[in-house]
């Protein structure tokens, strides 16, 4: 269909259309899945309102941009942005790690891919788009104001014009170059990390992969240690507790997260890289339950960061991942 709605029908459509990538749009300004899809659907109720005073002086994505955007700058009123835990605390050290759980609502969180990754024959395309939804690049993100972070994500991410985005938060061209600079600075400052995209995956990736999984599933920590940089960094959402190095992260998971010895692993991905649900043996000893959504940052041949995000009730449903894995699964 054209960009023009000129009839509720074709409005329904264009709608549809333009979901997943509004929806990415409004995460990365929100860093929060749950929050971008209200965003969205707040943005079709406002069009549908606004419908009959659309003169088409725009393209009609353009226009829903501006609503979306005017929905997410009147989240951001409240001054509210997601964080990760390292955006938070110091590392801790495993044998004097505290748990401290904090509010959901503090926390960046992650996304399943089809739900902000519009499909797209052109690999650059792509690989920036998923560039631009990684945990630190979204956490990078919500270090800037609301109106910095709608300009460098139009600009740089969806590739606007400056006289576009200009014409979107009704300012001039001089006052979106200076807030791409100001942004740019700003998330220069914060030096994001790189790790490397999901899908897809190049042979090399795919072996760390499994043997992340054939590690994780063997409960064999040196094996699993090996497979990380020197500098690697667990954090477990809702707690603000991360560690760093192998050496902390190695008696973690044979003191305290000594429980999840014998769990399964379920690949999907998330923010454009690799995860896995995982499952850890059930306490009636048949199958397994779910324990945490595992989202994985890789880079050069290692893994850079373990992000455990354990709220299993809202991100299970949310990737497709079962319920409960059943006693065939169970380690013998």
């Amino acid at each position: 269909m054209s960009d023009l709605a000129t009839t509720p029908t074709d409005l329904d459509t264009a709608l549809d259309r333009y979901r997943v990538e509004l929806t990415g749009y409004c995460y990365r300004m929100l860093g929060s899945s749950f929050d971008a899809e209200d965003a969205v659907q707040d943005t079709y109720i406002r069009a549908w309102r606004s419908f009959e005073k659309f003169e088409g002086r725009s393209s009609l994505r353009s226009w829903l941009y501006r609503i979306a955007t005017n929905v997410c700058l009147d989240l951001l009123k409240a001054g509210n942005k997601r964080a990760r835990p390292m955006d938070l605390t110091a590392p801790q050290h495993q044998a004097s790690a505290v748990l401290n759980e904090r509010p959901e609502v503090t926390w960046l969180e992650p996304v399943p891919d089809g739900r902000v990754l519009p499909q797209t024959a052109d690999p650059a395309e792509t690989a920036l788009a998923k560039e631009s939804v990684r945990l630190a690049f979204v956490a990078a993100l919500q270090h800037l104001p609301a109106k910095q972070r709608a300009v460098l994500i139009l600009r740089e991410v969806l590739a606007w014009k400056a006289d576009e985005v200009a014409t979107l938060l009704e300012t001039t061209v001089a006052s979106v170059n200076s807030a791409l600079q100001r942004a740019r600075a700003t998330l220069a400052s914060h030096g994001v990390r790189d790790s490397d995209a999901a899908d897809p995956l190049d042979a090399d990736q795919a072996k760390l992969l499994e043997q992340y999984l054939s590690a994780f599933e063997a409960y064999d920590i040196s094996r699993l240690t090996a497979l990380l940089h020197e500098d690697a960094v667990l954090s477990m959402p809702p707690f603000d507790l991360w560690l760093r190095g192998h050496e902390d992260i190695a008696a973690w998971h044979l003191n305290q997260g000594i429980g999840c010895k014998g769990s399964r692993l379920v690949p999907t991905t998330a923010n454009g890289m690799p995860a896995f649900g995982q499952y850890r043996p059930a306490a009636s000893g048949r199958g397994h339950t779910p324990w945490a959504l595992q989202v994985l940052e890789i880079s050069e041949g290692k893994i850079i960061g373990l992000n455990a995000f354990l709220d299993t009730a809202r991100w299970f449903p949310l990737f497709g991942l079962p319920e409960q894995l059943d006693e065939s699964d169970e380690v013998q």
